[in-house]
């Protein structure tokens, strides 16, 4: 599964590329684009465990930008 994920407050690029090697580090990504400008992940994983990787890719983002809301 496929899915963009927006990023809202996302305020610099260096804080997408450390969100971006954080959730591909995630096991079971297939694989993450971080997009600074518009504000958006894109997000690819497996159906069965798409849900569990996107909670914990979540979870990882407000470690690393507690500013950053995320909107699934």
């Amino acid at each position: 599964m496929k899915k963009t994920i927006k990023l809202i407050d996302l305020d610099c690029g260096h804080c997408a590329d450390k969100i971006q090697n954080a959730v591909q580090k995630i096991d079971g990504v297939t694989s993450v684009s971080v997009n600074f400008l518009g504000q958006k992940m894109v997000l690819e994983a497996p159906d069965d465990r798409f849900d569990a990787i996107l909670n914990e890719a979540k979870a990882l983002i407000k470690k690393i930008e507690p500013d950053v809301t995320v909107k699934a």
